[in-house]
Parts: structure tokens; sequence; C-alpha cells
């Protein structure tokens, strides 16, 4: 009697074990990021004065909060997510709306709002707040989507989008593209229709040019990717910005020049070196061999993500763990894409390495909804 309970506690315990892997990959992650973000960061502060801690202490409280909001969500049944998908997801609109008119602006976008120590981001948690709400929706349709309902799925998440798009934020519109996408496939939705609405969205793409709806600077930079050897002047400026970062890649060679050091990062040469071009300072500093571990790292938290999907045991399991890949993956991919010049430049940061409050809480309490679903699936 006592081995059969014994026995018994002891599958019921398999059956809610974390997944360690992915829990202290993003931990690892985090804390590299934190690293990174100081050392790439340091000397520009002291040559002008501040603190060299300033960056590190800010990324480091946020790394930490992050973590703890990992860990406390993880605790959760995922299932729970569904009574707070819906308040969550209108909460965030709000907050899209609200930066136009209370919002900060900065660099030619206002998506942000300034509460003295700290700015957020709204777009970065409405990902994850629409996420939640696309696998809510589709989990309560066991008998599939109708046509009714992929029109309700597509009105919920073009009213952030467009939201978003106004900011001005390509990057993060793309993300959403591509995340809901993904989760409308794994629904059910037929292979037919997603590829009717990327049709219309090829389109809705080139009249939004055609009519002058981006603004230039979005253009220009997909002009830019495009013609990298270009002289025309008016993409110089950002086809040396994108051969900057490809020559910090490249001066680090094999070993790279050590933390603190390397003359790219030293004197600035990168802008935003410590937010979207932070991968430049990964490059630069810790060479080919440490920037192949970061990529390797972040492969292997992506793969867990995906593996976790892959076993869920529901509907809604499976679809938060898909979006989650989705938007993990192809920031990572983004990110470090557009500091190779393979890809065009975003305002899209590297998860959890790029220094910003918002977006590290967000991946991390996203990584806490996926190991929430890990603890159900017993792999």
């Amino acid at each position: 009697m006592n081995d059969a309970l014994n026995a018994l506690t002891t599958r019921v315990r398999a059956k809610d074990s974390l997944d360690h892997g992915l829990f202290w990959g993003l931990i690892a992650l985090g804390v590299t990021g934190v690293i990174m973000i100081y050392s790439a960061t340091r000397q520009a502060l002291v040559n002008a004065g501040f603190s060299g801690h300033y960056y590190l202490e800010r990324q480091g409280i946020f790394v930490v909060a992050g973590i703890v909001a990992m860990y406390l969500i993880s605790r959760l049944d995922y299932r729970r997510f569904e009574m707070i998908a819906t308040p969550v997801y209108v909460v965030c609109l709000f907050a899209l709306a609200g930066v136009f008119v209370v919002g900060q602006s900065a660099l030619g976008a206002q998506r942000w709002y300034n509460f003295g120590f700290v700015q957020i981001q709204p777009s970065e948690f409405t990902v994850l707040a629409l996420i939640l709400a696309v696998a809510t929706f589709c989990a309560r349709r066991p008998e599939g989507l109708t046509m009714y309902d992929v029109a309700r799925l597509l009105t919920m998440s073009a009213v952030p989008m467009v939201l978003i798009f106004r900011q001005p934020d390509l990057g993060t519109t793309v993300v959403i593209v591509l995340t809901v996408s993904a989760m409308m496939v794994l629904a059910g939705v037929p292979p037919r229709f997603m590829t009717m609405l990327a049709v219309l969205g090829s389109a809705g793409v080139a009249i939004a040019i055609y009519l002058d709806l981006l603004h230039k600077y979005q253009v220009d930079r997909f002009v830019s990717f495009l013609n990298q050897n270009s002289t025309n002047p008016n993409l110089q400026a950002l086809i040396y910005e994108v051969n900057n970062a490809k020559s910090a890649i490249g001066s680090g060679g094999l070993r790279g020049a050590g933390f603190f050091h390397g003359l790219q990062t030293v004197l600035g040469y990168v802008p935003e070196q410590r937010t979207d071009f932070i991968f430049t300072a990964i490059g630069e500093q810790l060479g080919f061999v440490g920037s192949t571990l970061i990529v390797v790292l972040l492969g292997f938290v992506g793969f867990r993500m995906f593996m976790i999907g892959r076993h869920a045991k529901d509907t809604m399991g499976r679809l938060i763990c898909i979006g989650v890949f989705v938007f993990f993956a192809f920031s990572c991919f983004e990110n470090i894409g557009m500091t190779m010049g393979i890809m065009p430049v975003t305002g899209i940061p590297l998860p959890l390495l790029s220094y910003g409050g918002s977006a590290a809480l967000v991946f991390f309490v996203a990584g806490g909804a996926v190991l929430s679903v890990s603890r159900r699936v017993g792999n």
C-alpha cells in the first residue's frame, strides 16, 4: 500500500515539475544582459561625468523583479489566466491610447510613460496580453473556429496593431502579425485563408508605402537594407550605422577584446549600443566564441519553449507557448540580424540582453507563463 502511494506521489510530482532548463536559461540571459550592458556603457558614462553604474543598477533591479515575477507566475495554473486575459487586454488598449495624450516622445516616437525613475513602454506588454487573449479565445472554442470567430480574432489583433503602428513602432507591429498568425495556424485556421490574409497584408503594405502612410525614416531603413552599397546621401547615415555594427562584431575576432574593452564600444561608434545594438558589444568584447555561446543559449531557451508547447495537453497551453516562442524567436532573429546587415534596422530589443525595463519584465513574465504550462506537462 505504501509503495503504491509513493509511486503515485512521485508520478504527481513529475507532472508538476518545473522545466529547469528554461528557468535557468532565462535567468542566465538576464544576468548576462546586465553584465554586457554594464560593460558597454561604463566607460562612456564615466567620460561624461556620470556614475558608471547607472544602467547597471537600473537593469539589475528589473532583472531581479522579473525573475521573482517569473517564478510566481510559474506557480500559478495557466488555465487561470483565462480570467484575467480580457481585462489585461483592455487595460493595454487604454495604455496604448494614453501615450498619445500623456506619453513621452523620444527619437520621433511617442511610446513611453515617464514615471521618473522608470519609463514604461505599453506596446511590449500588449504583445503578451494579446497572446493570452488569443489563447483564451481559441480555448473556449474546442469545436473549432468559424469564419466569424476568425474575423473577431483579426479585429482583436488589429486594434492594438493600429495604435502601436501610429506611435510609430513598426517593429512591434510586425512581431504581433507573426505571433498572431502562428497562433491562428495552430488553432486550426485553414491554410488557404492564411494565404489570403498574407496576400492582403502584402497588398496593404504596398498601399501604405504608395500613400505615404509610413514615416520617411521607416521607408529609408528598408531601402538602405536593400541597398547597403548605395551612395545616396539620404541613406548614408543608416548604412554607416549598420557598417559600424558589422565592423564592431568583426573586430572581436575569435576571443574578443574582453569586458570593458574594444575600440567601437569604448568610443561609442555604434549608436544605441546598450539597447538595439547590444549584440555589437557582445561580438566585440566576447568574440566569435562568446557570441556563439550567447546564440546557443538563446536557441536553447527558444527550443525549450517550443517543446513545452508541443507537449502541452490542451489548446490554451499550446497557444500560449507557441505565441511566446514566436515572440521570443523572431525578436532574437531580427535584432541579431539587423546588427549583421541581414535584416532591416528596427527598434526590437534582444530578449533579456538589451537594456530596457519593460522588455525585461515582459520576457520574464512570458517565460513564467510557459513555465506554468511546463508544470502540467510532465515532460
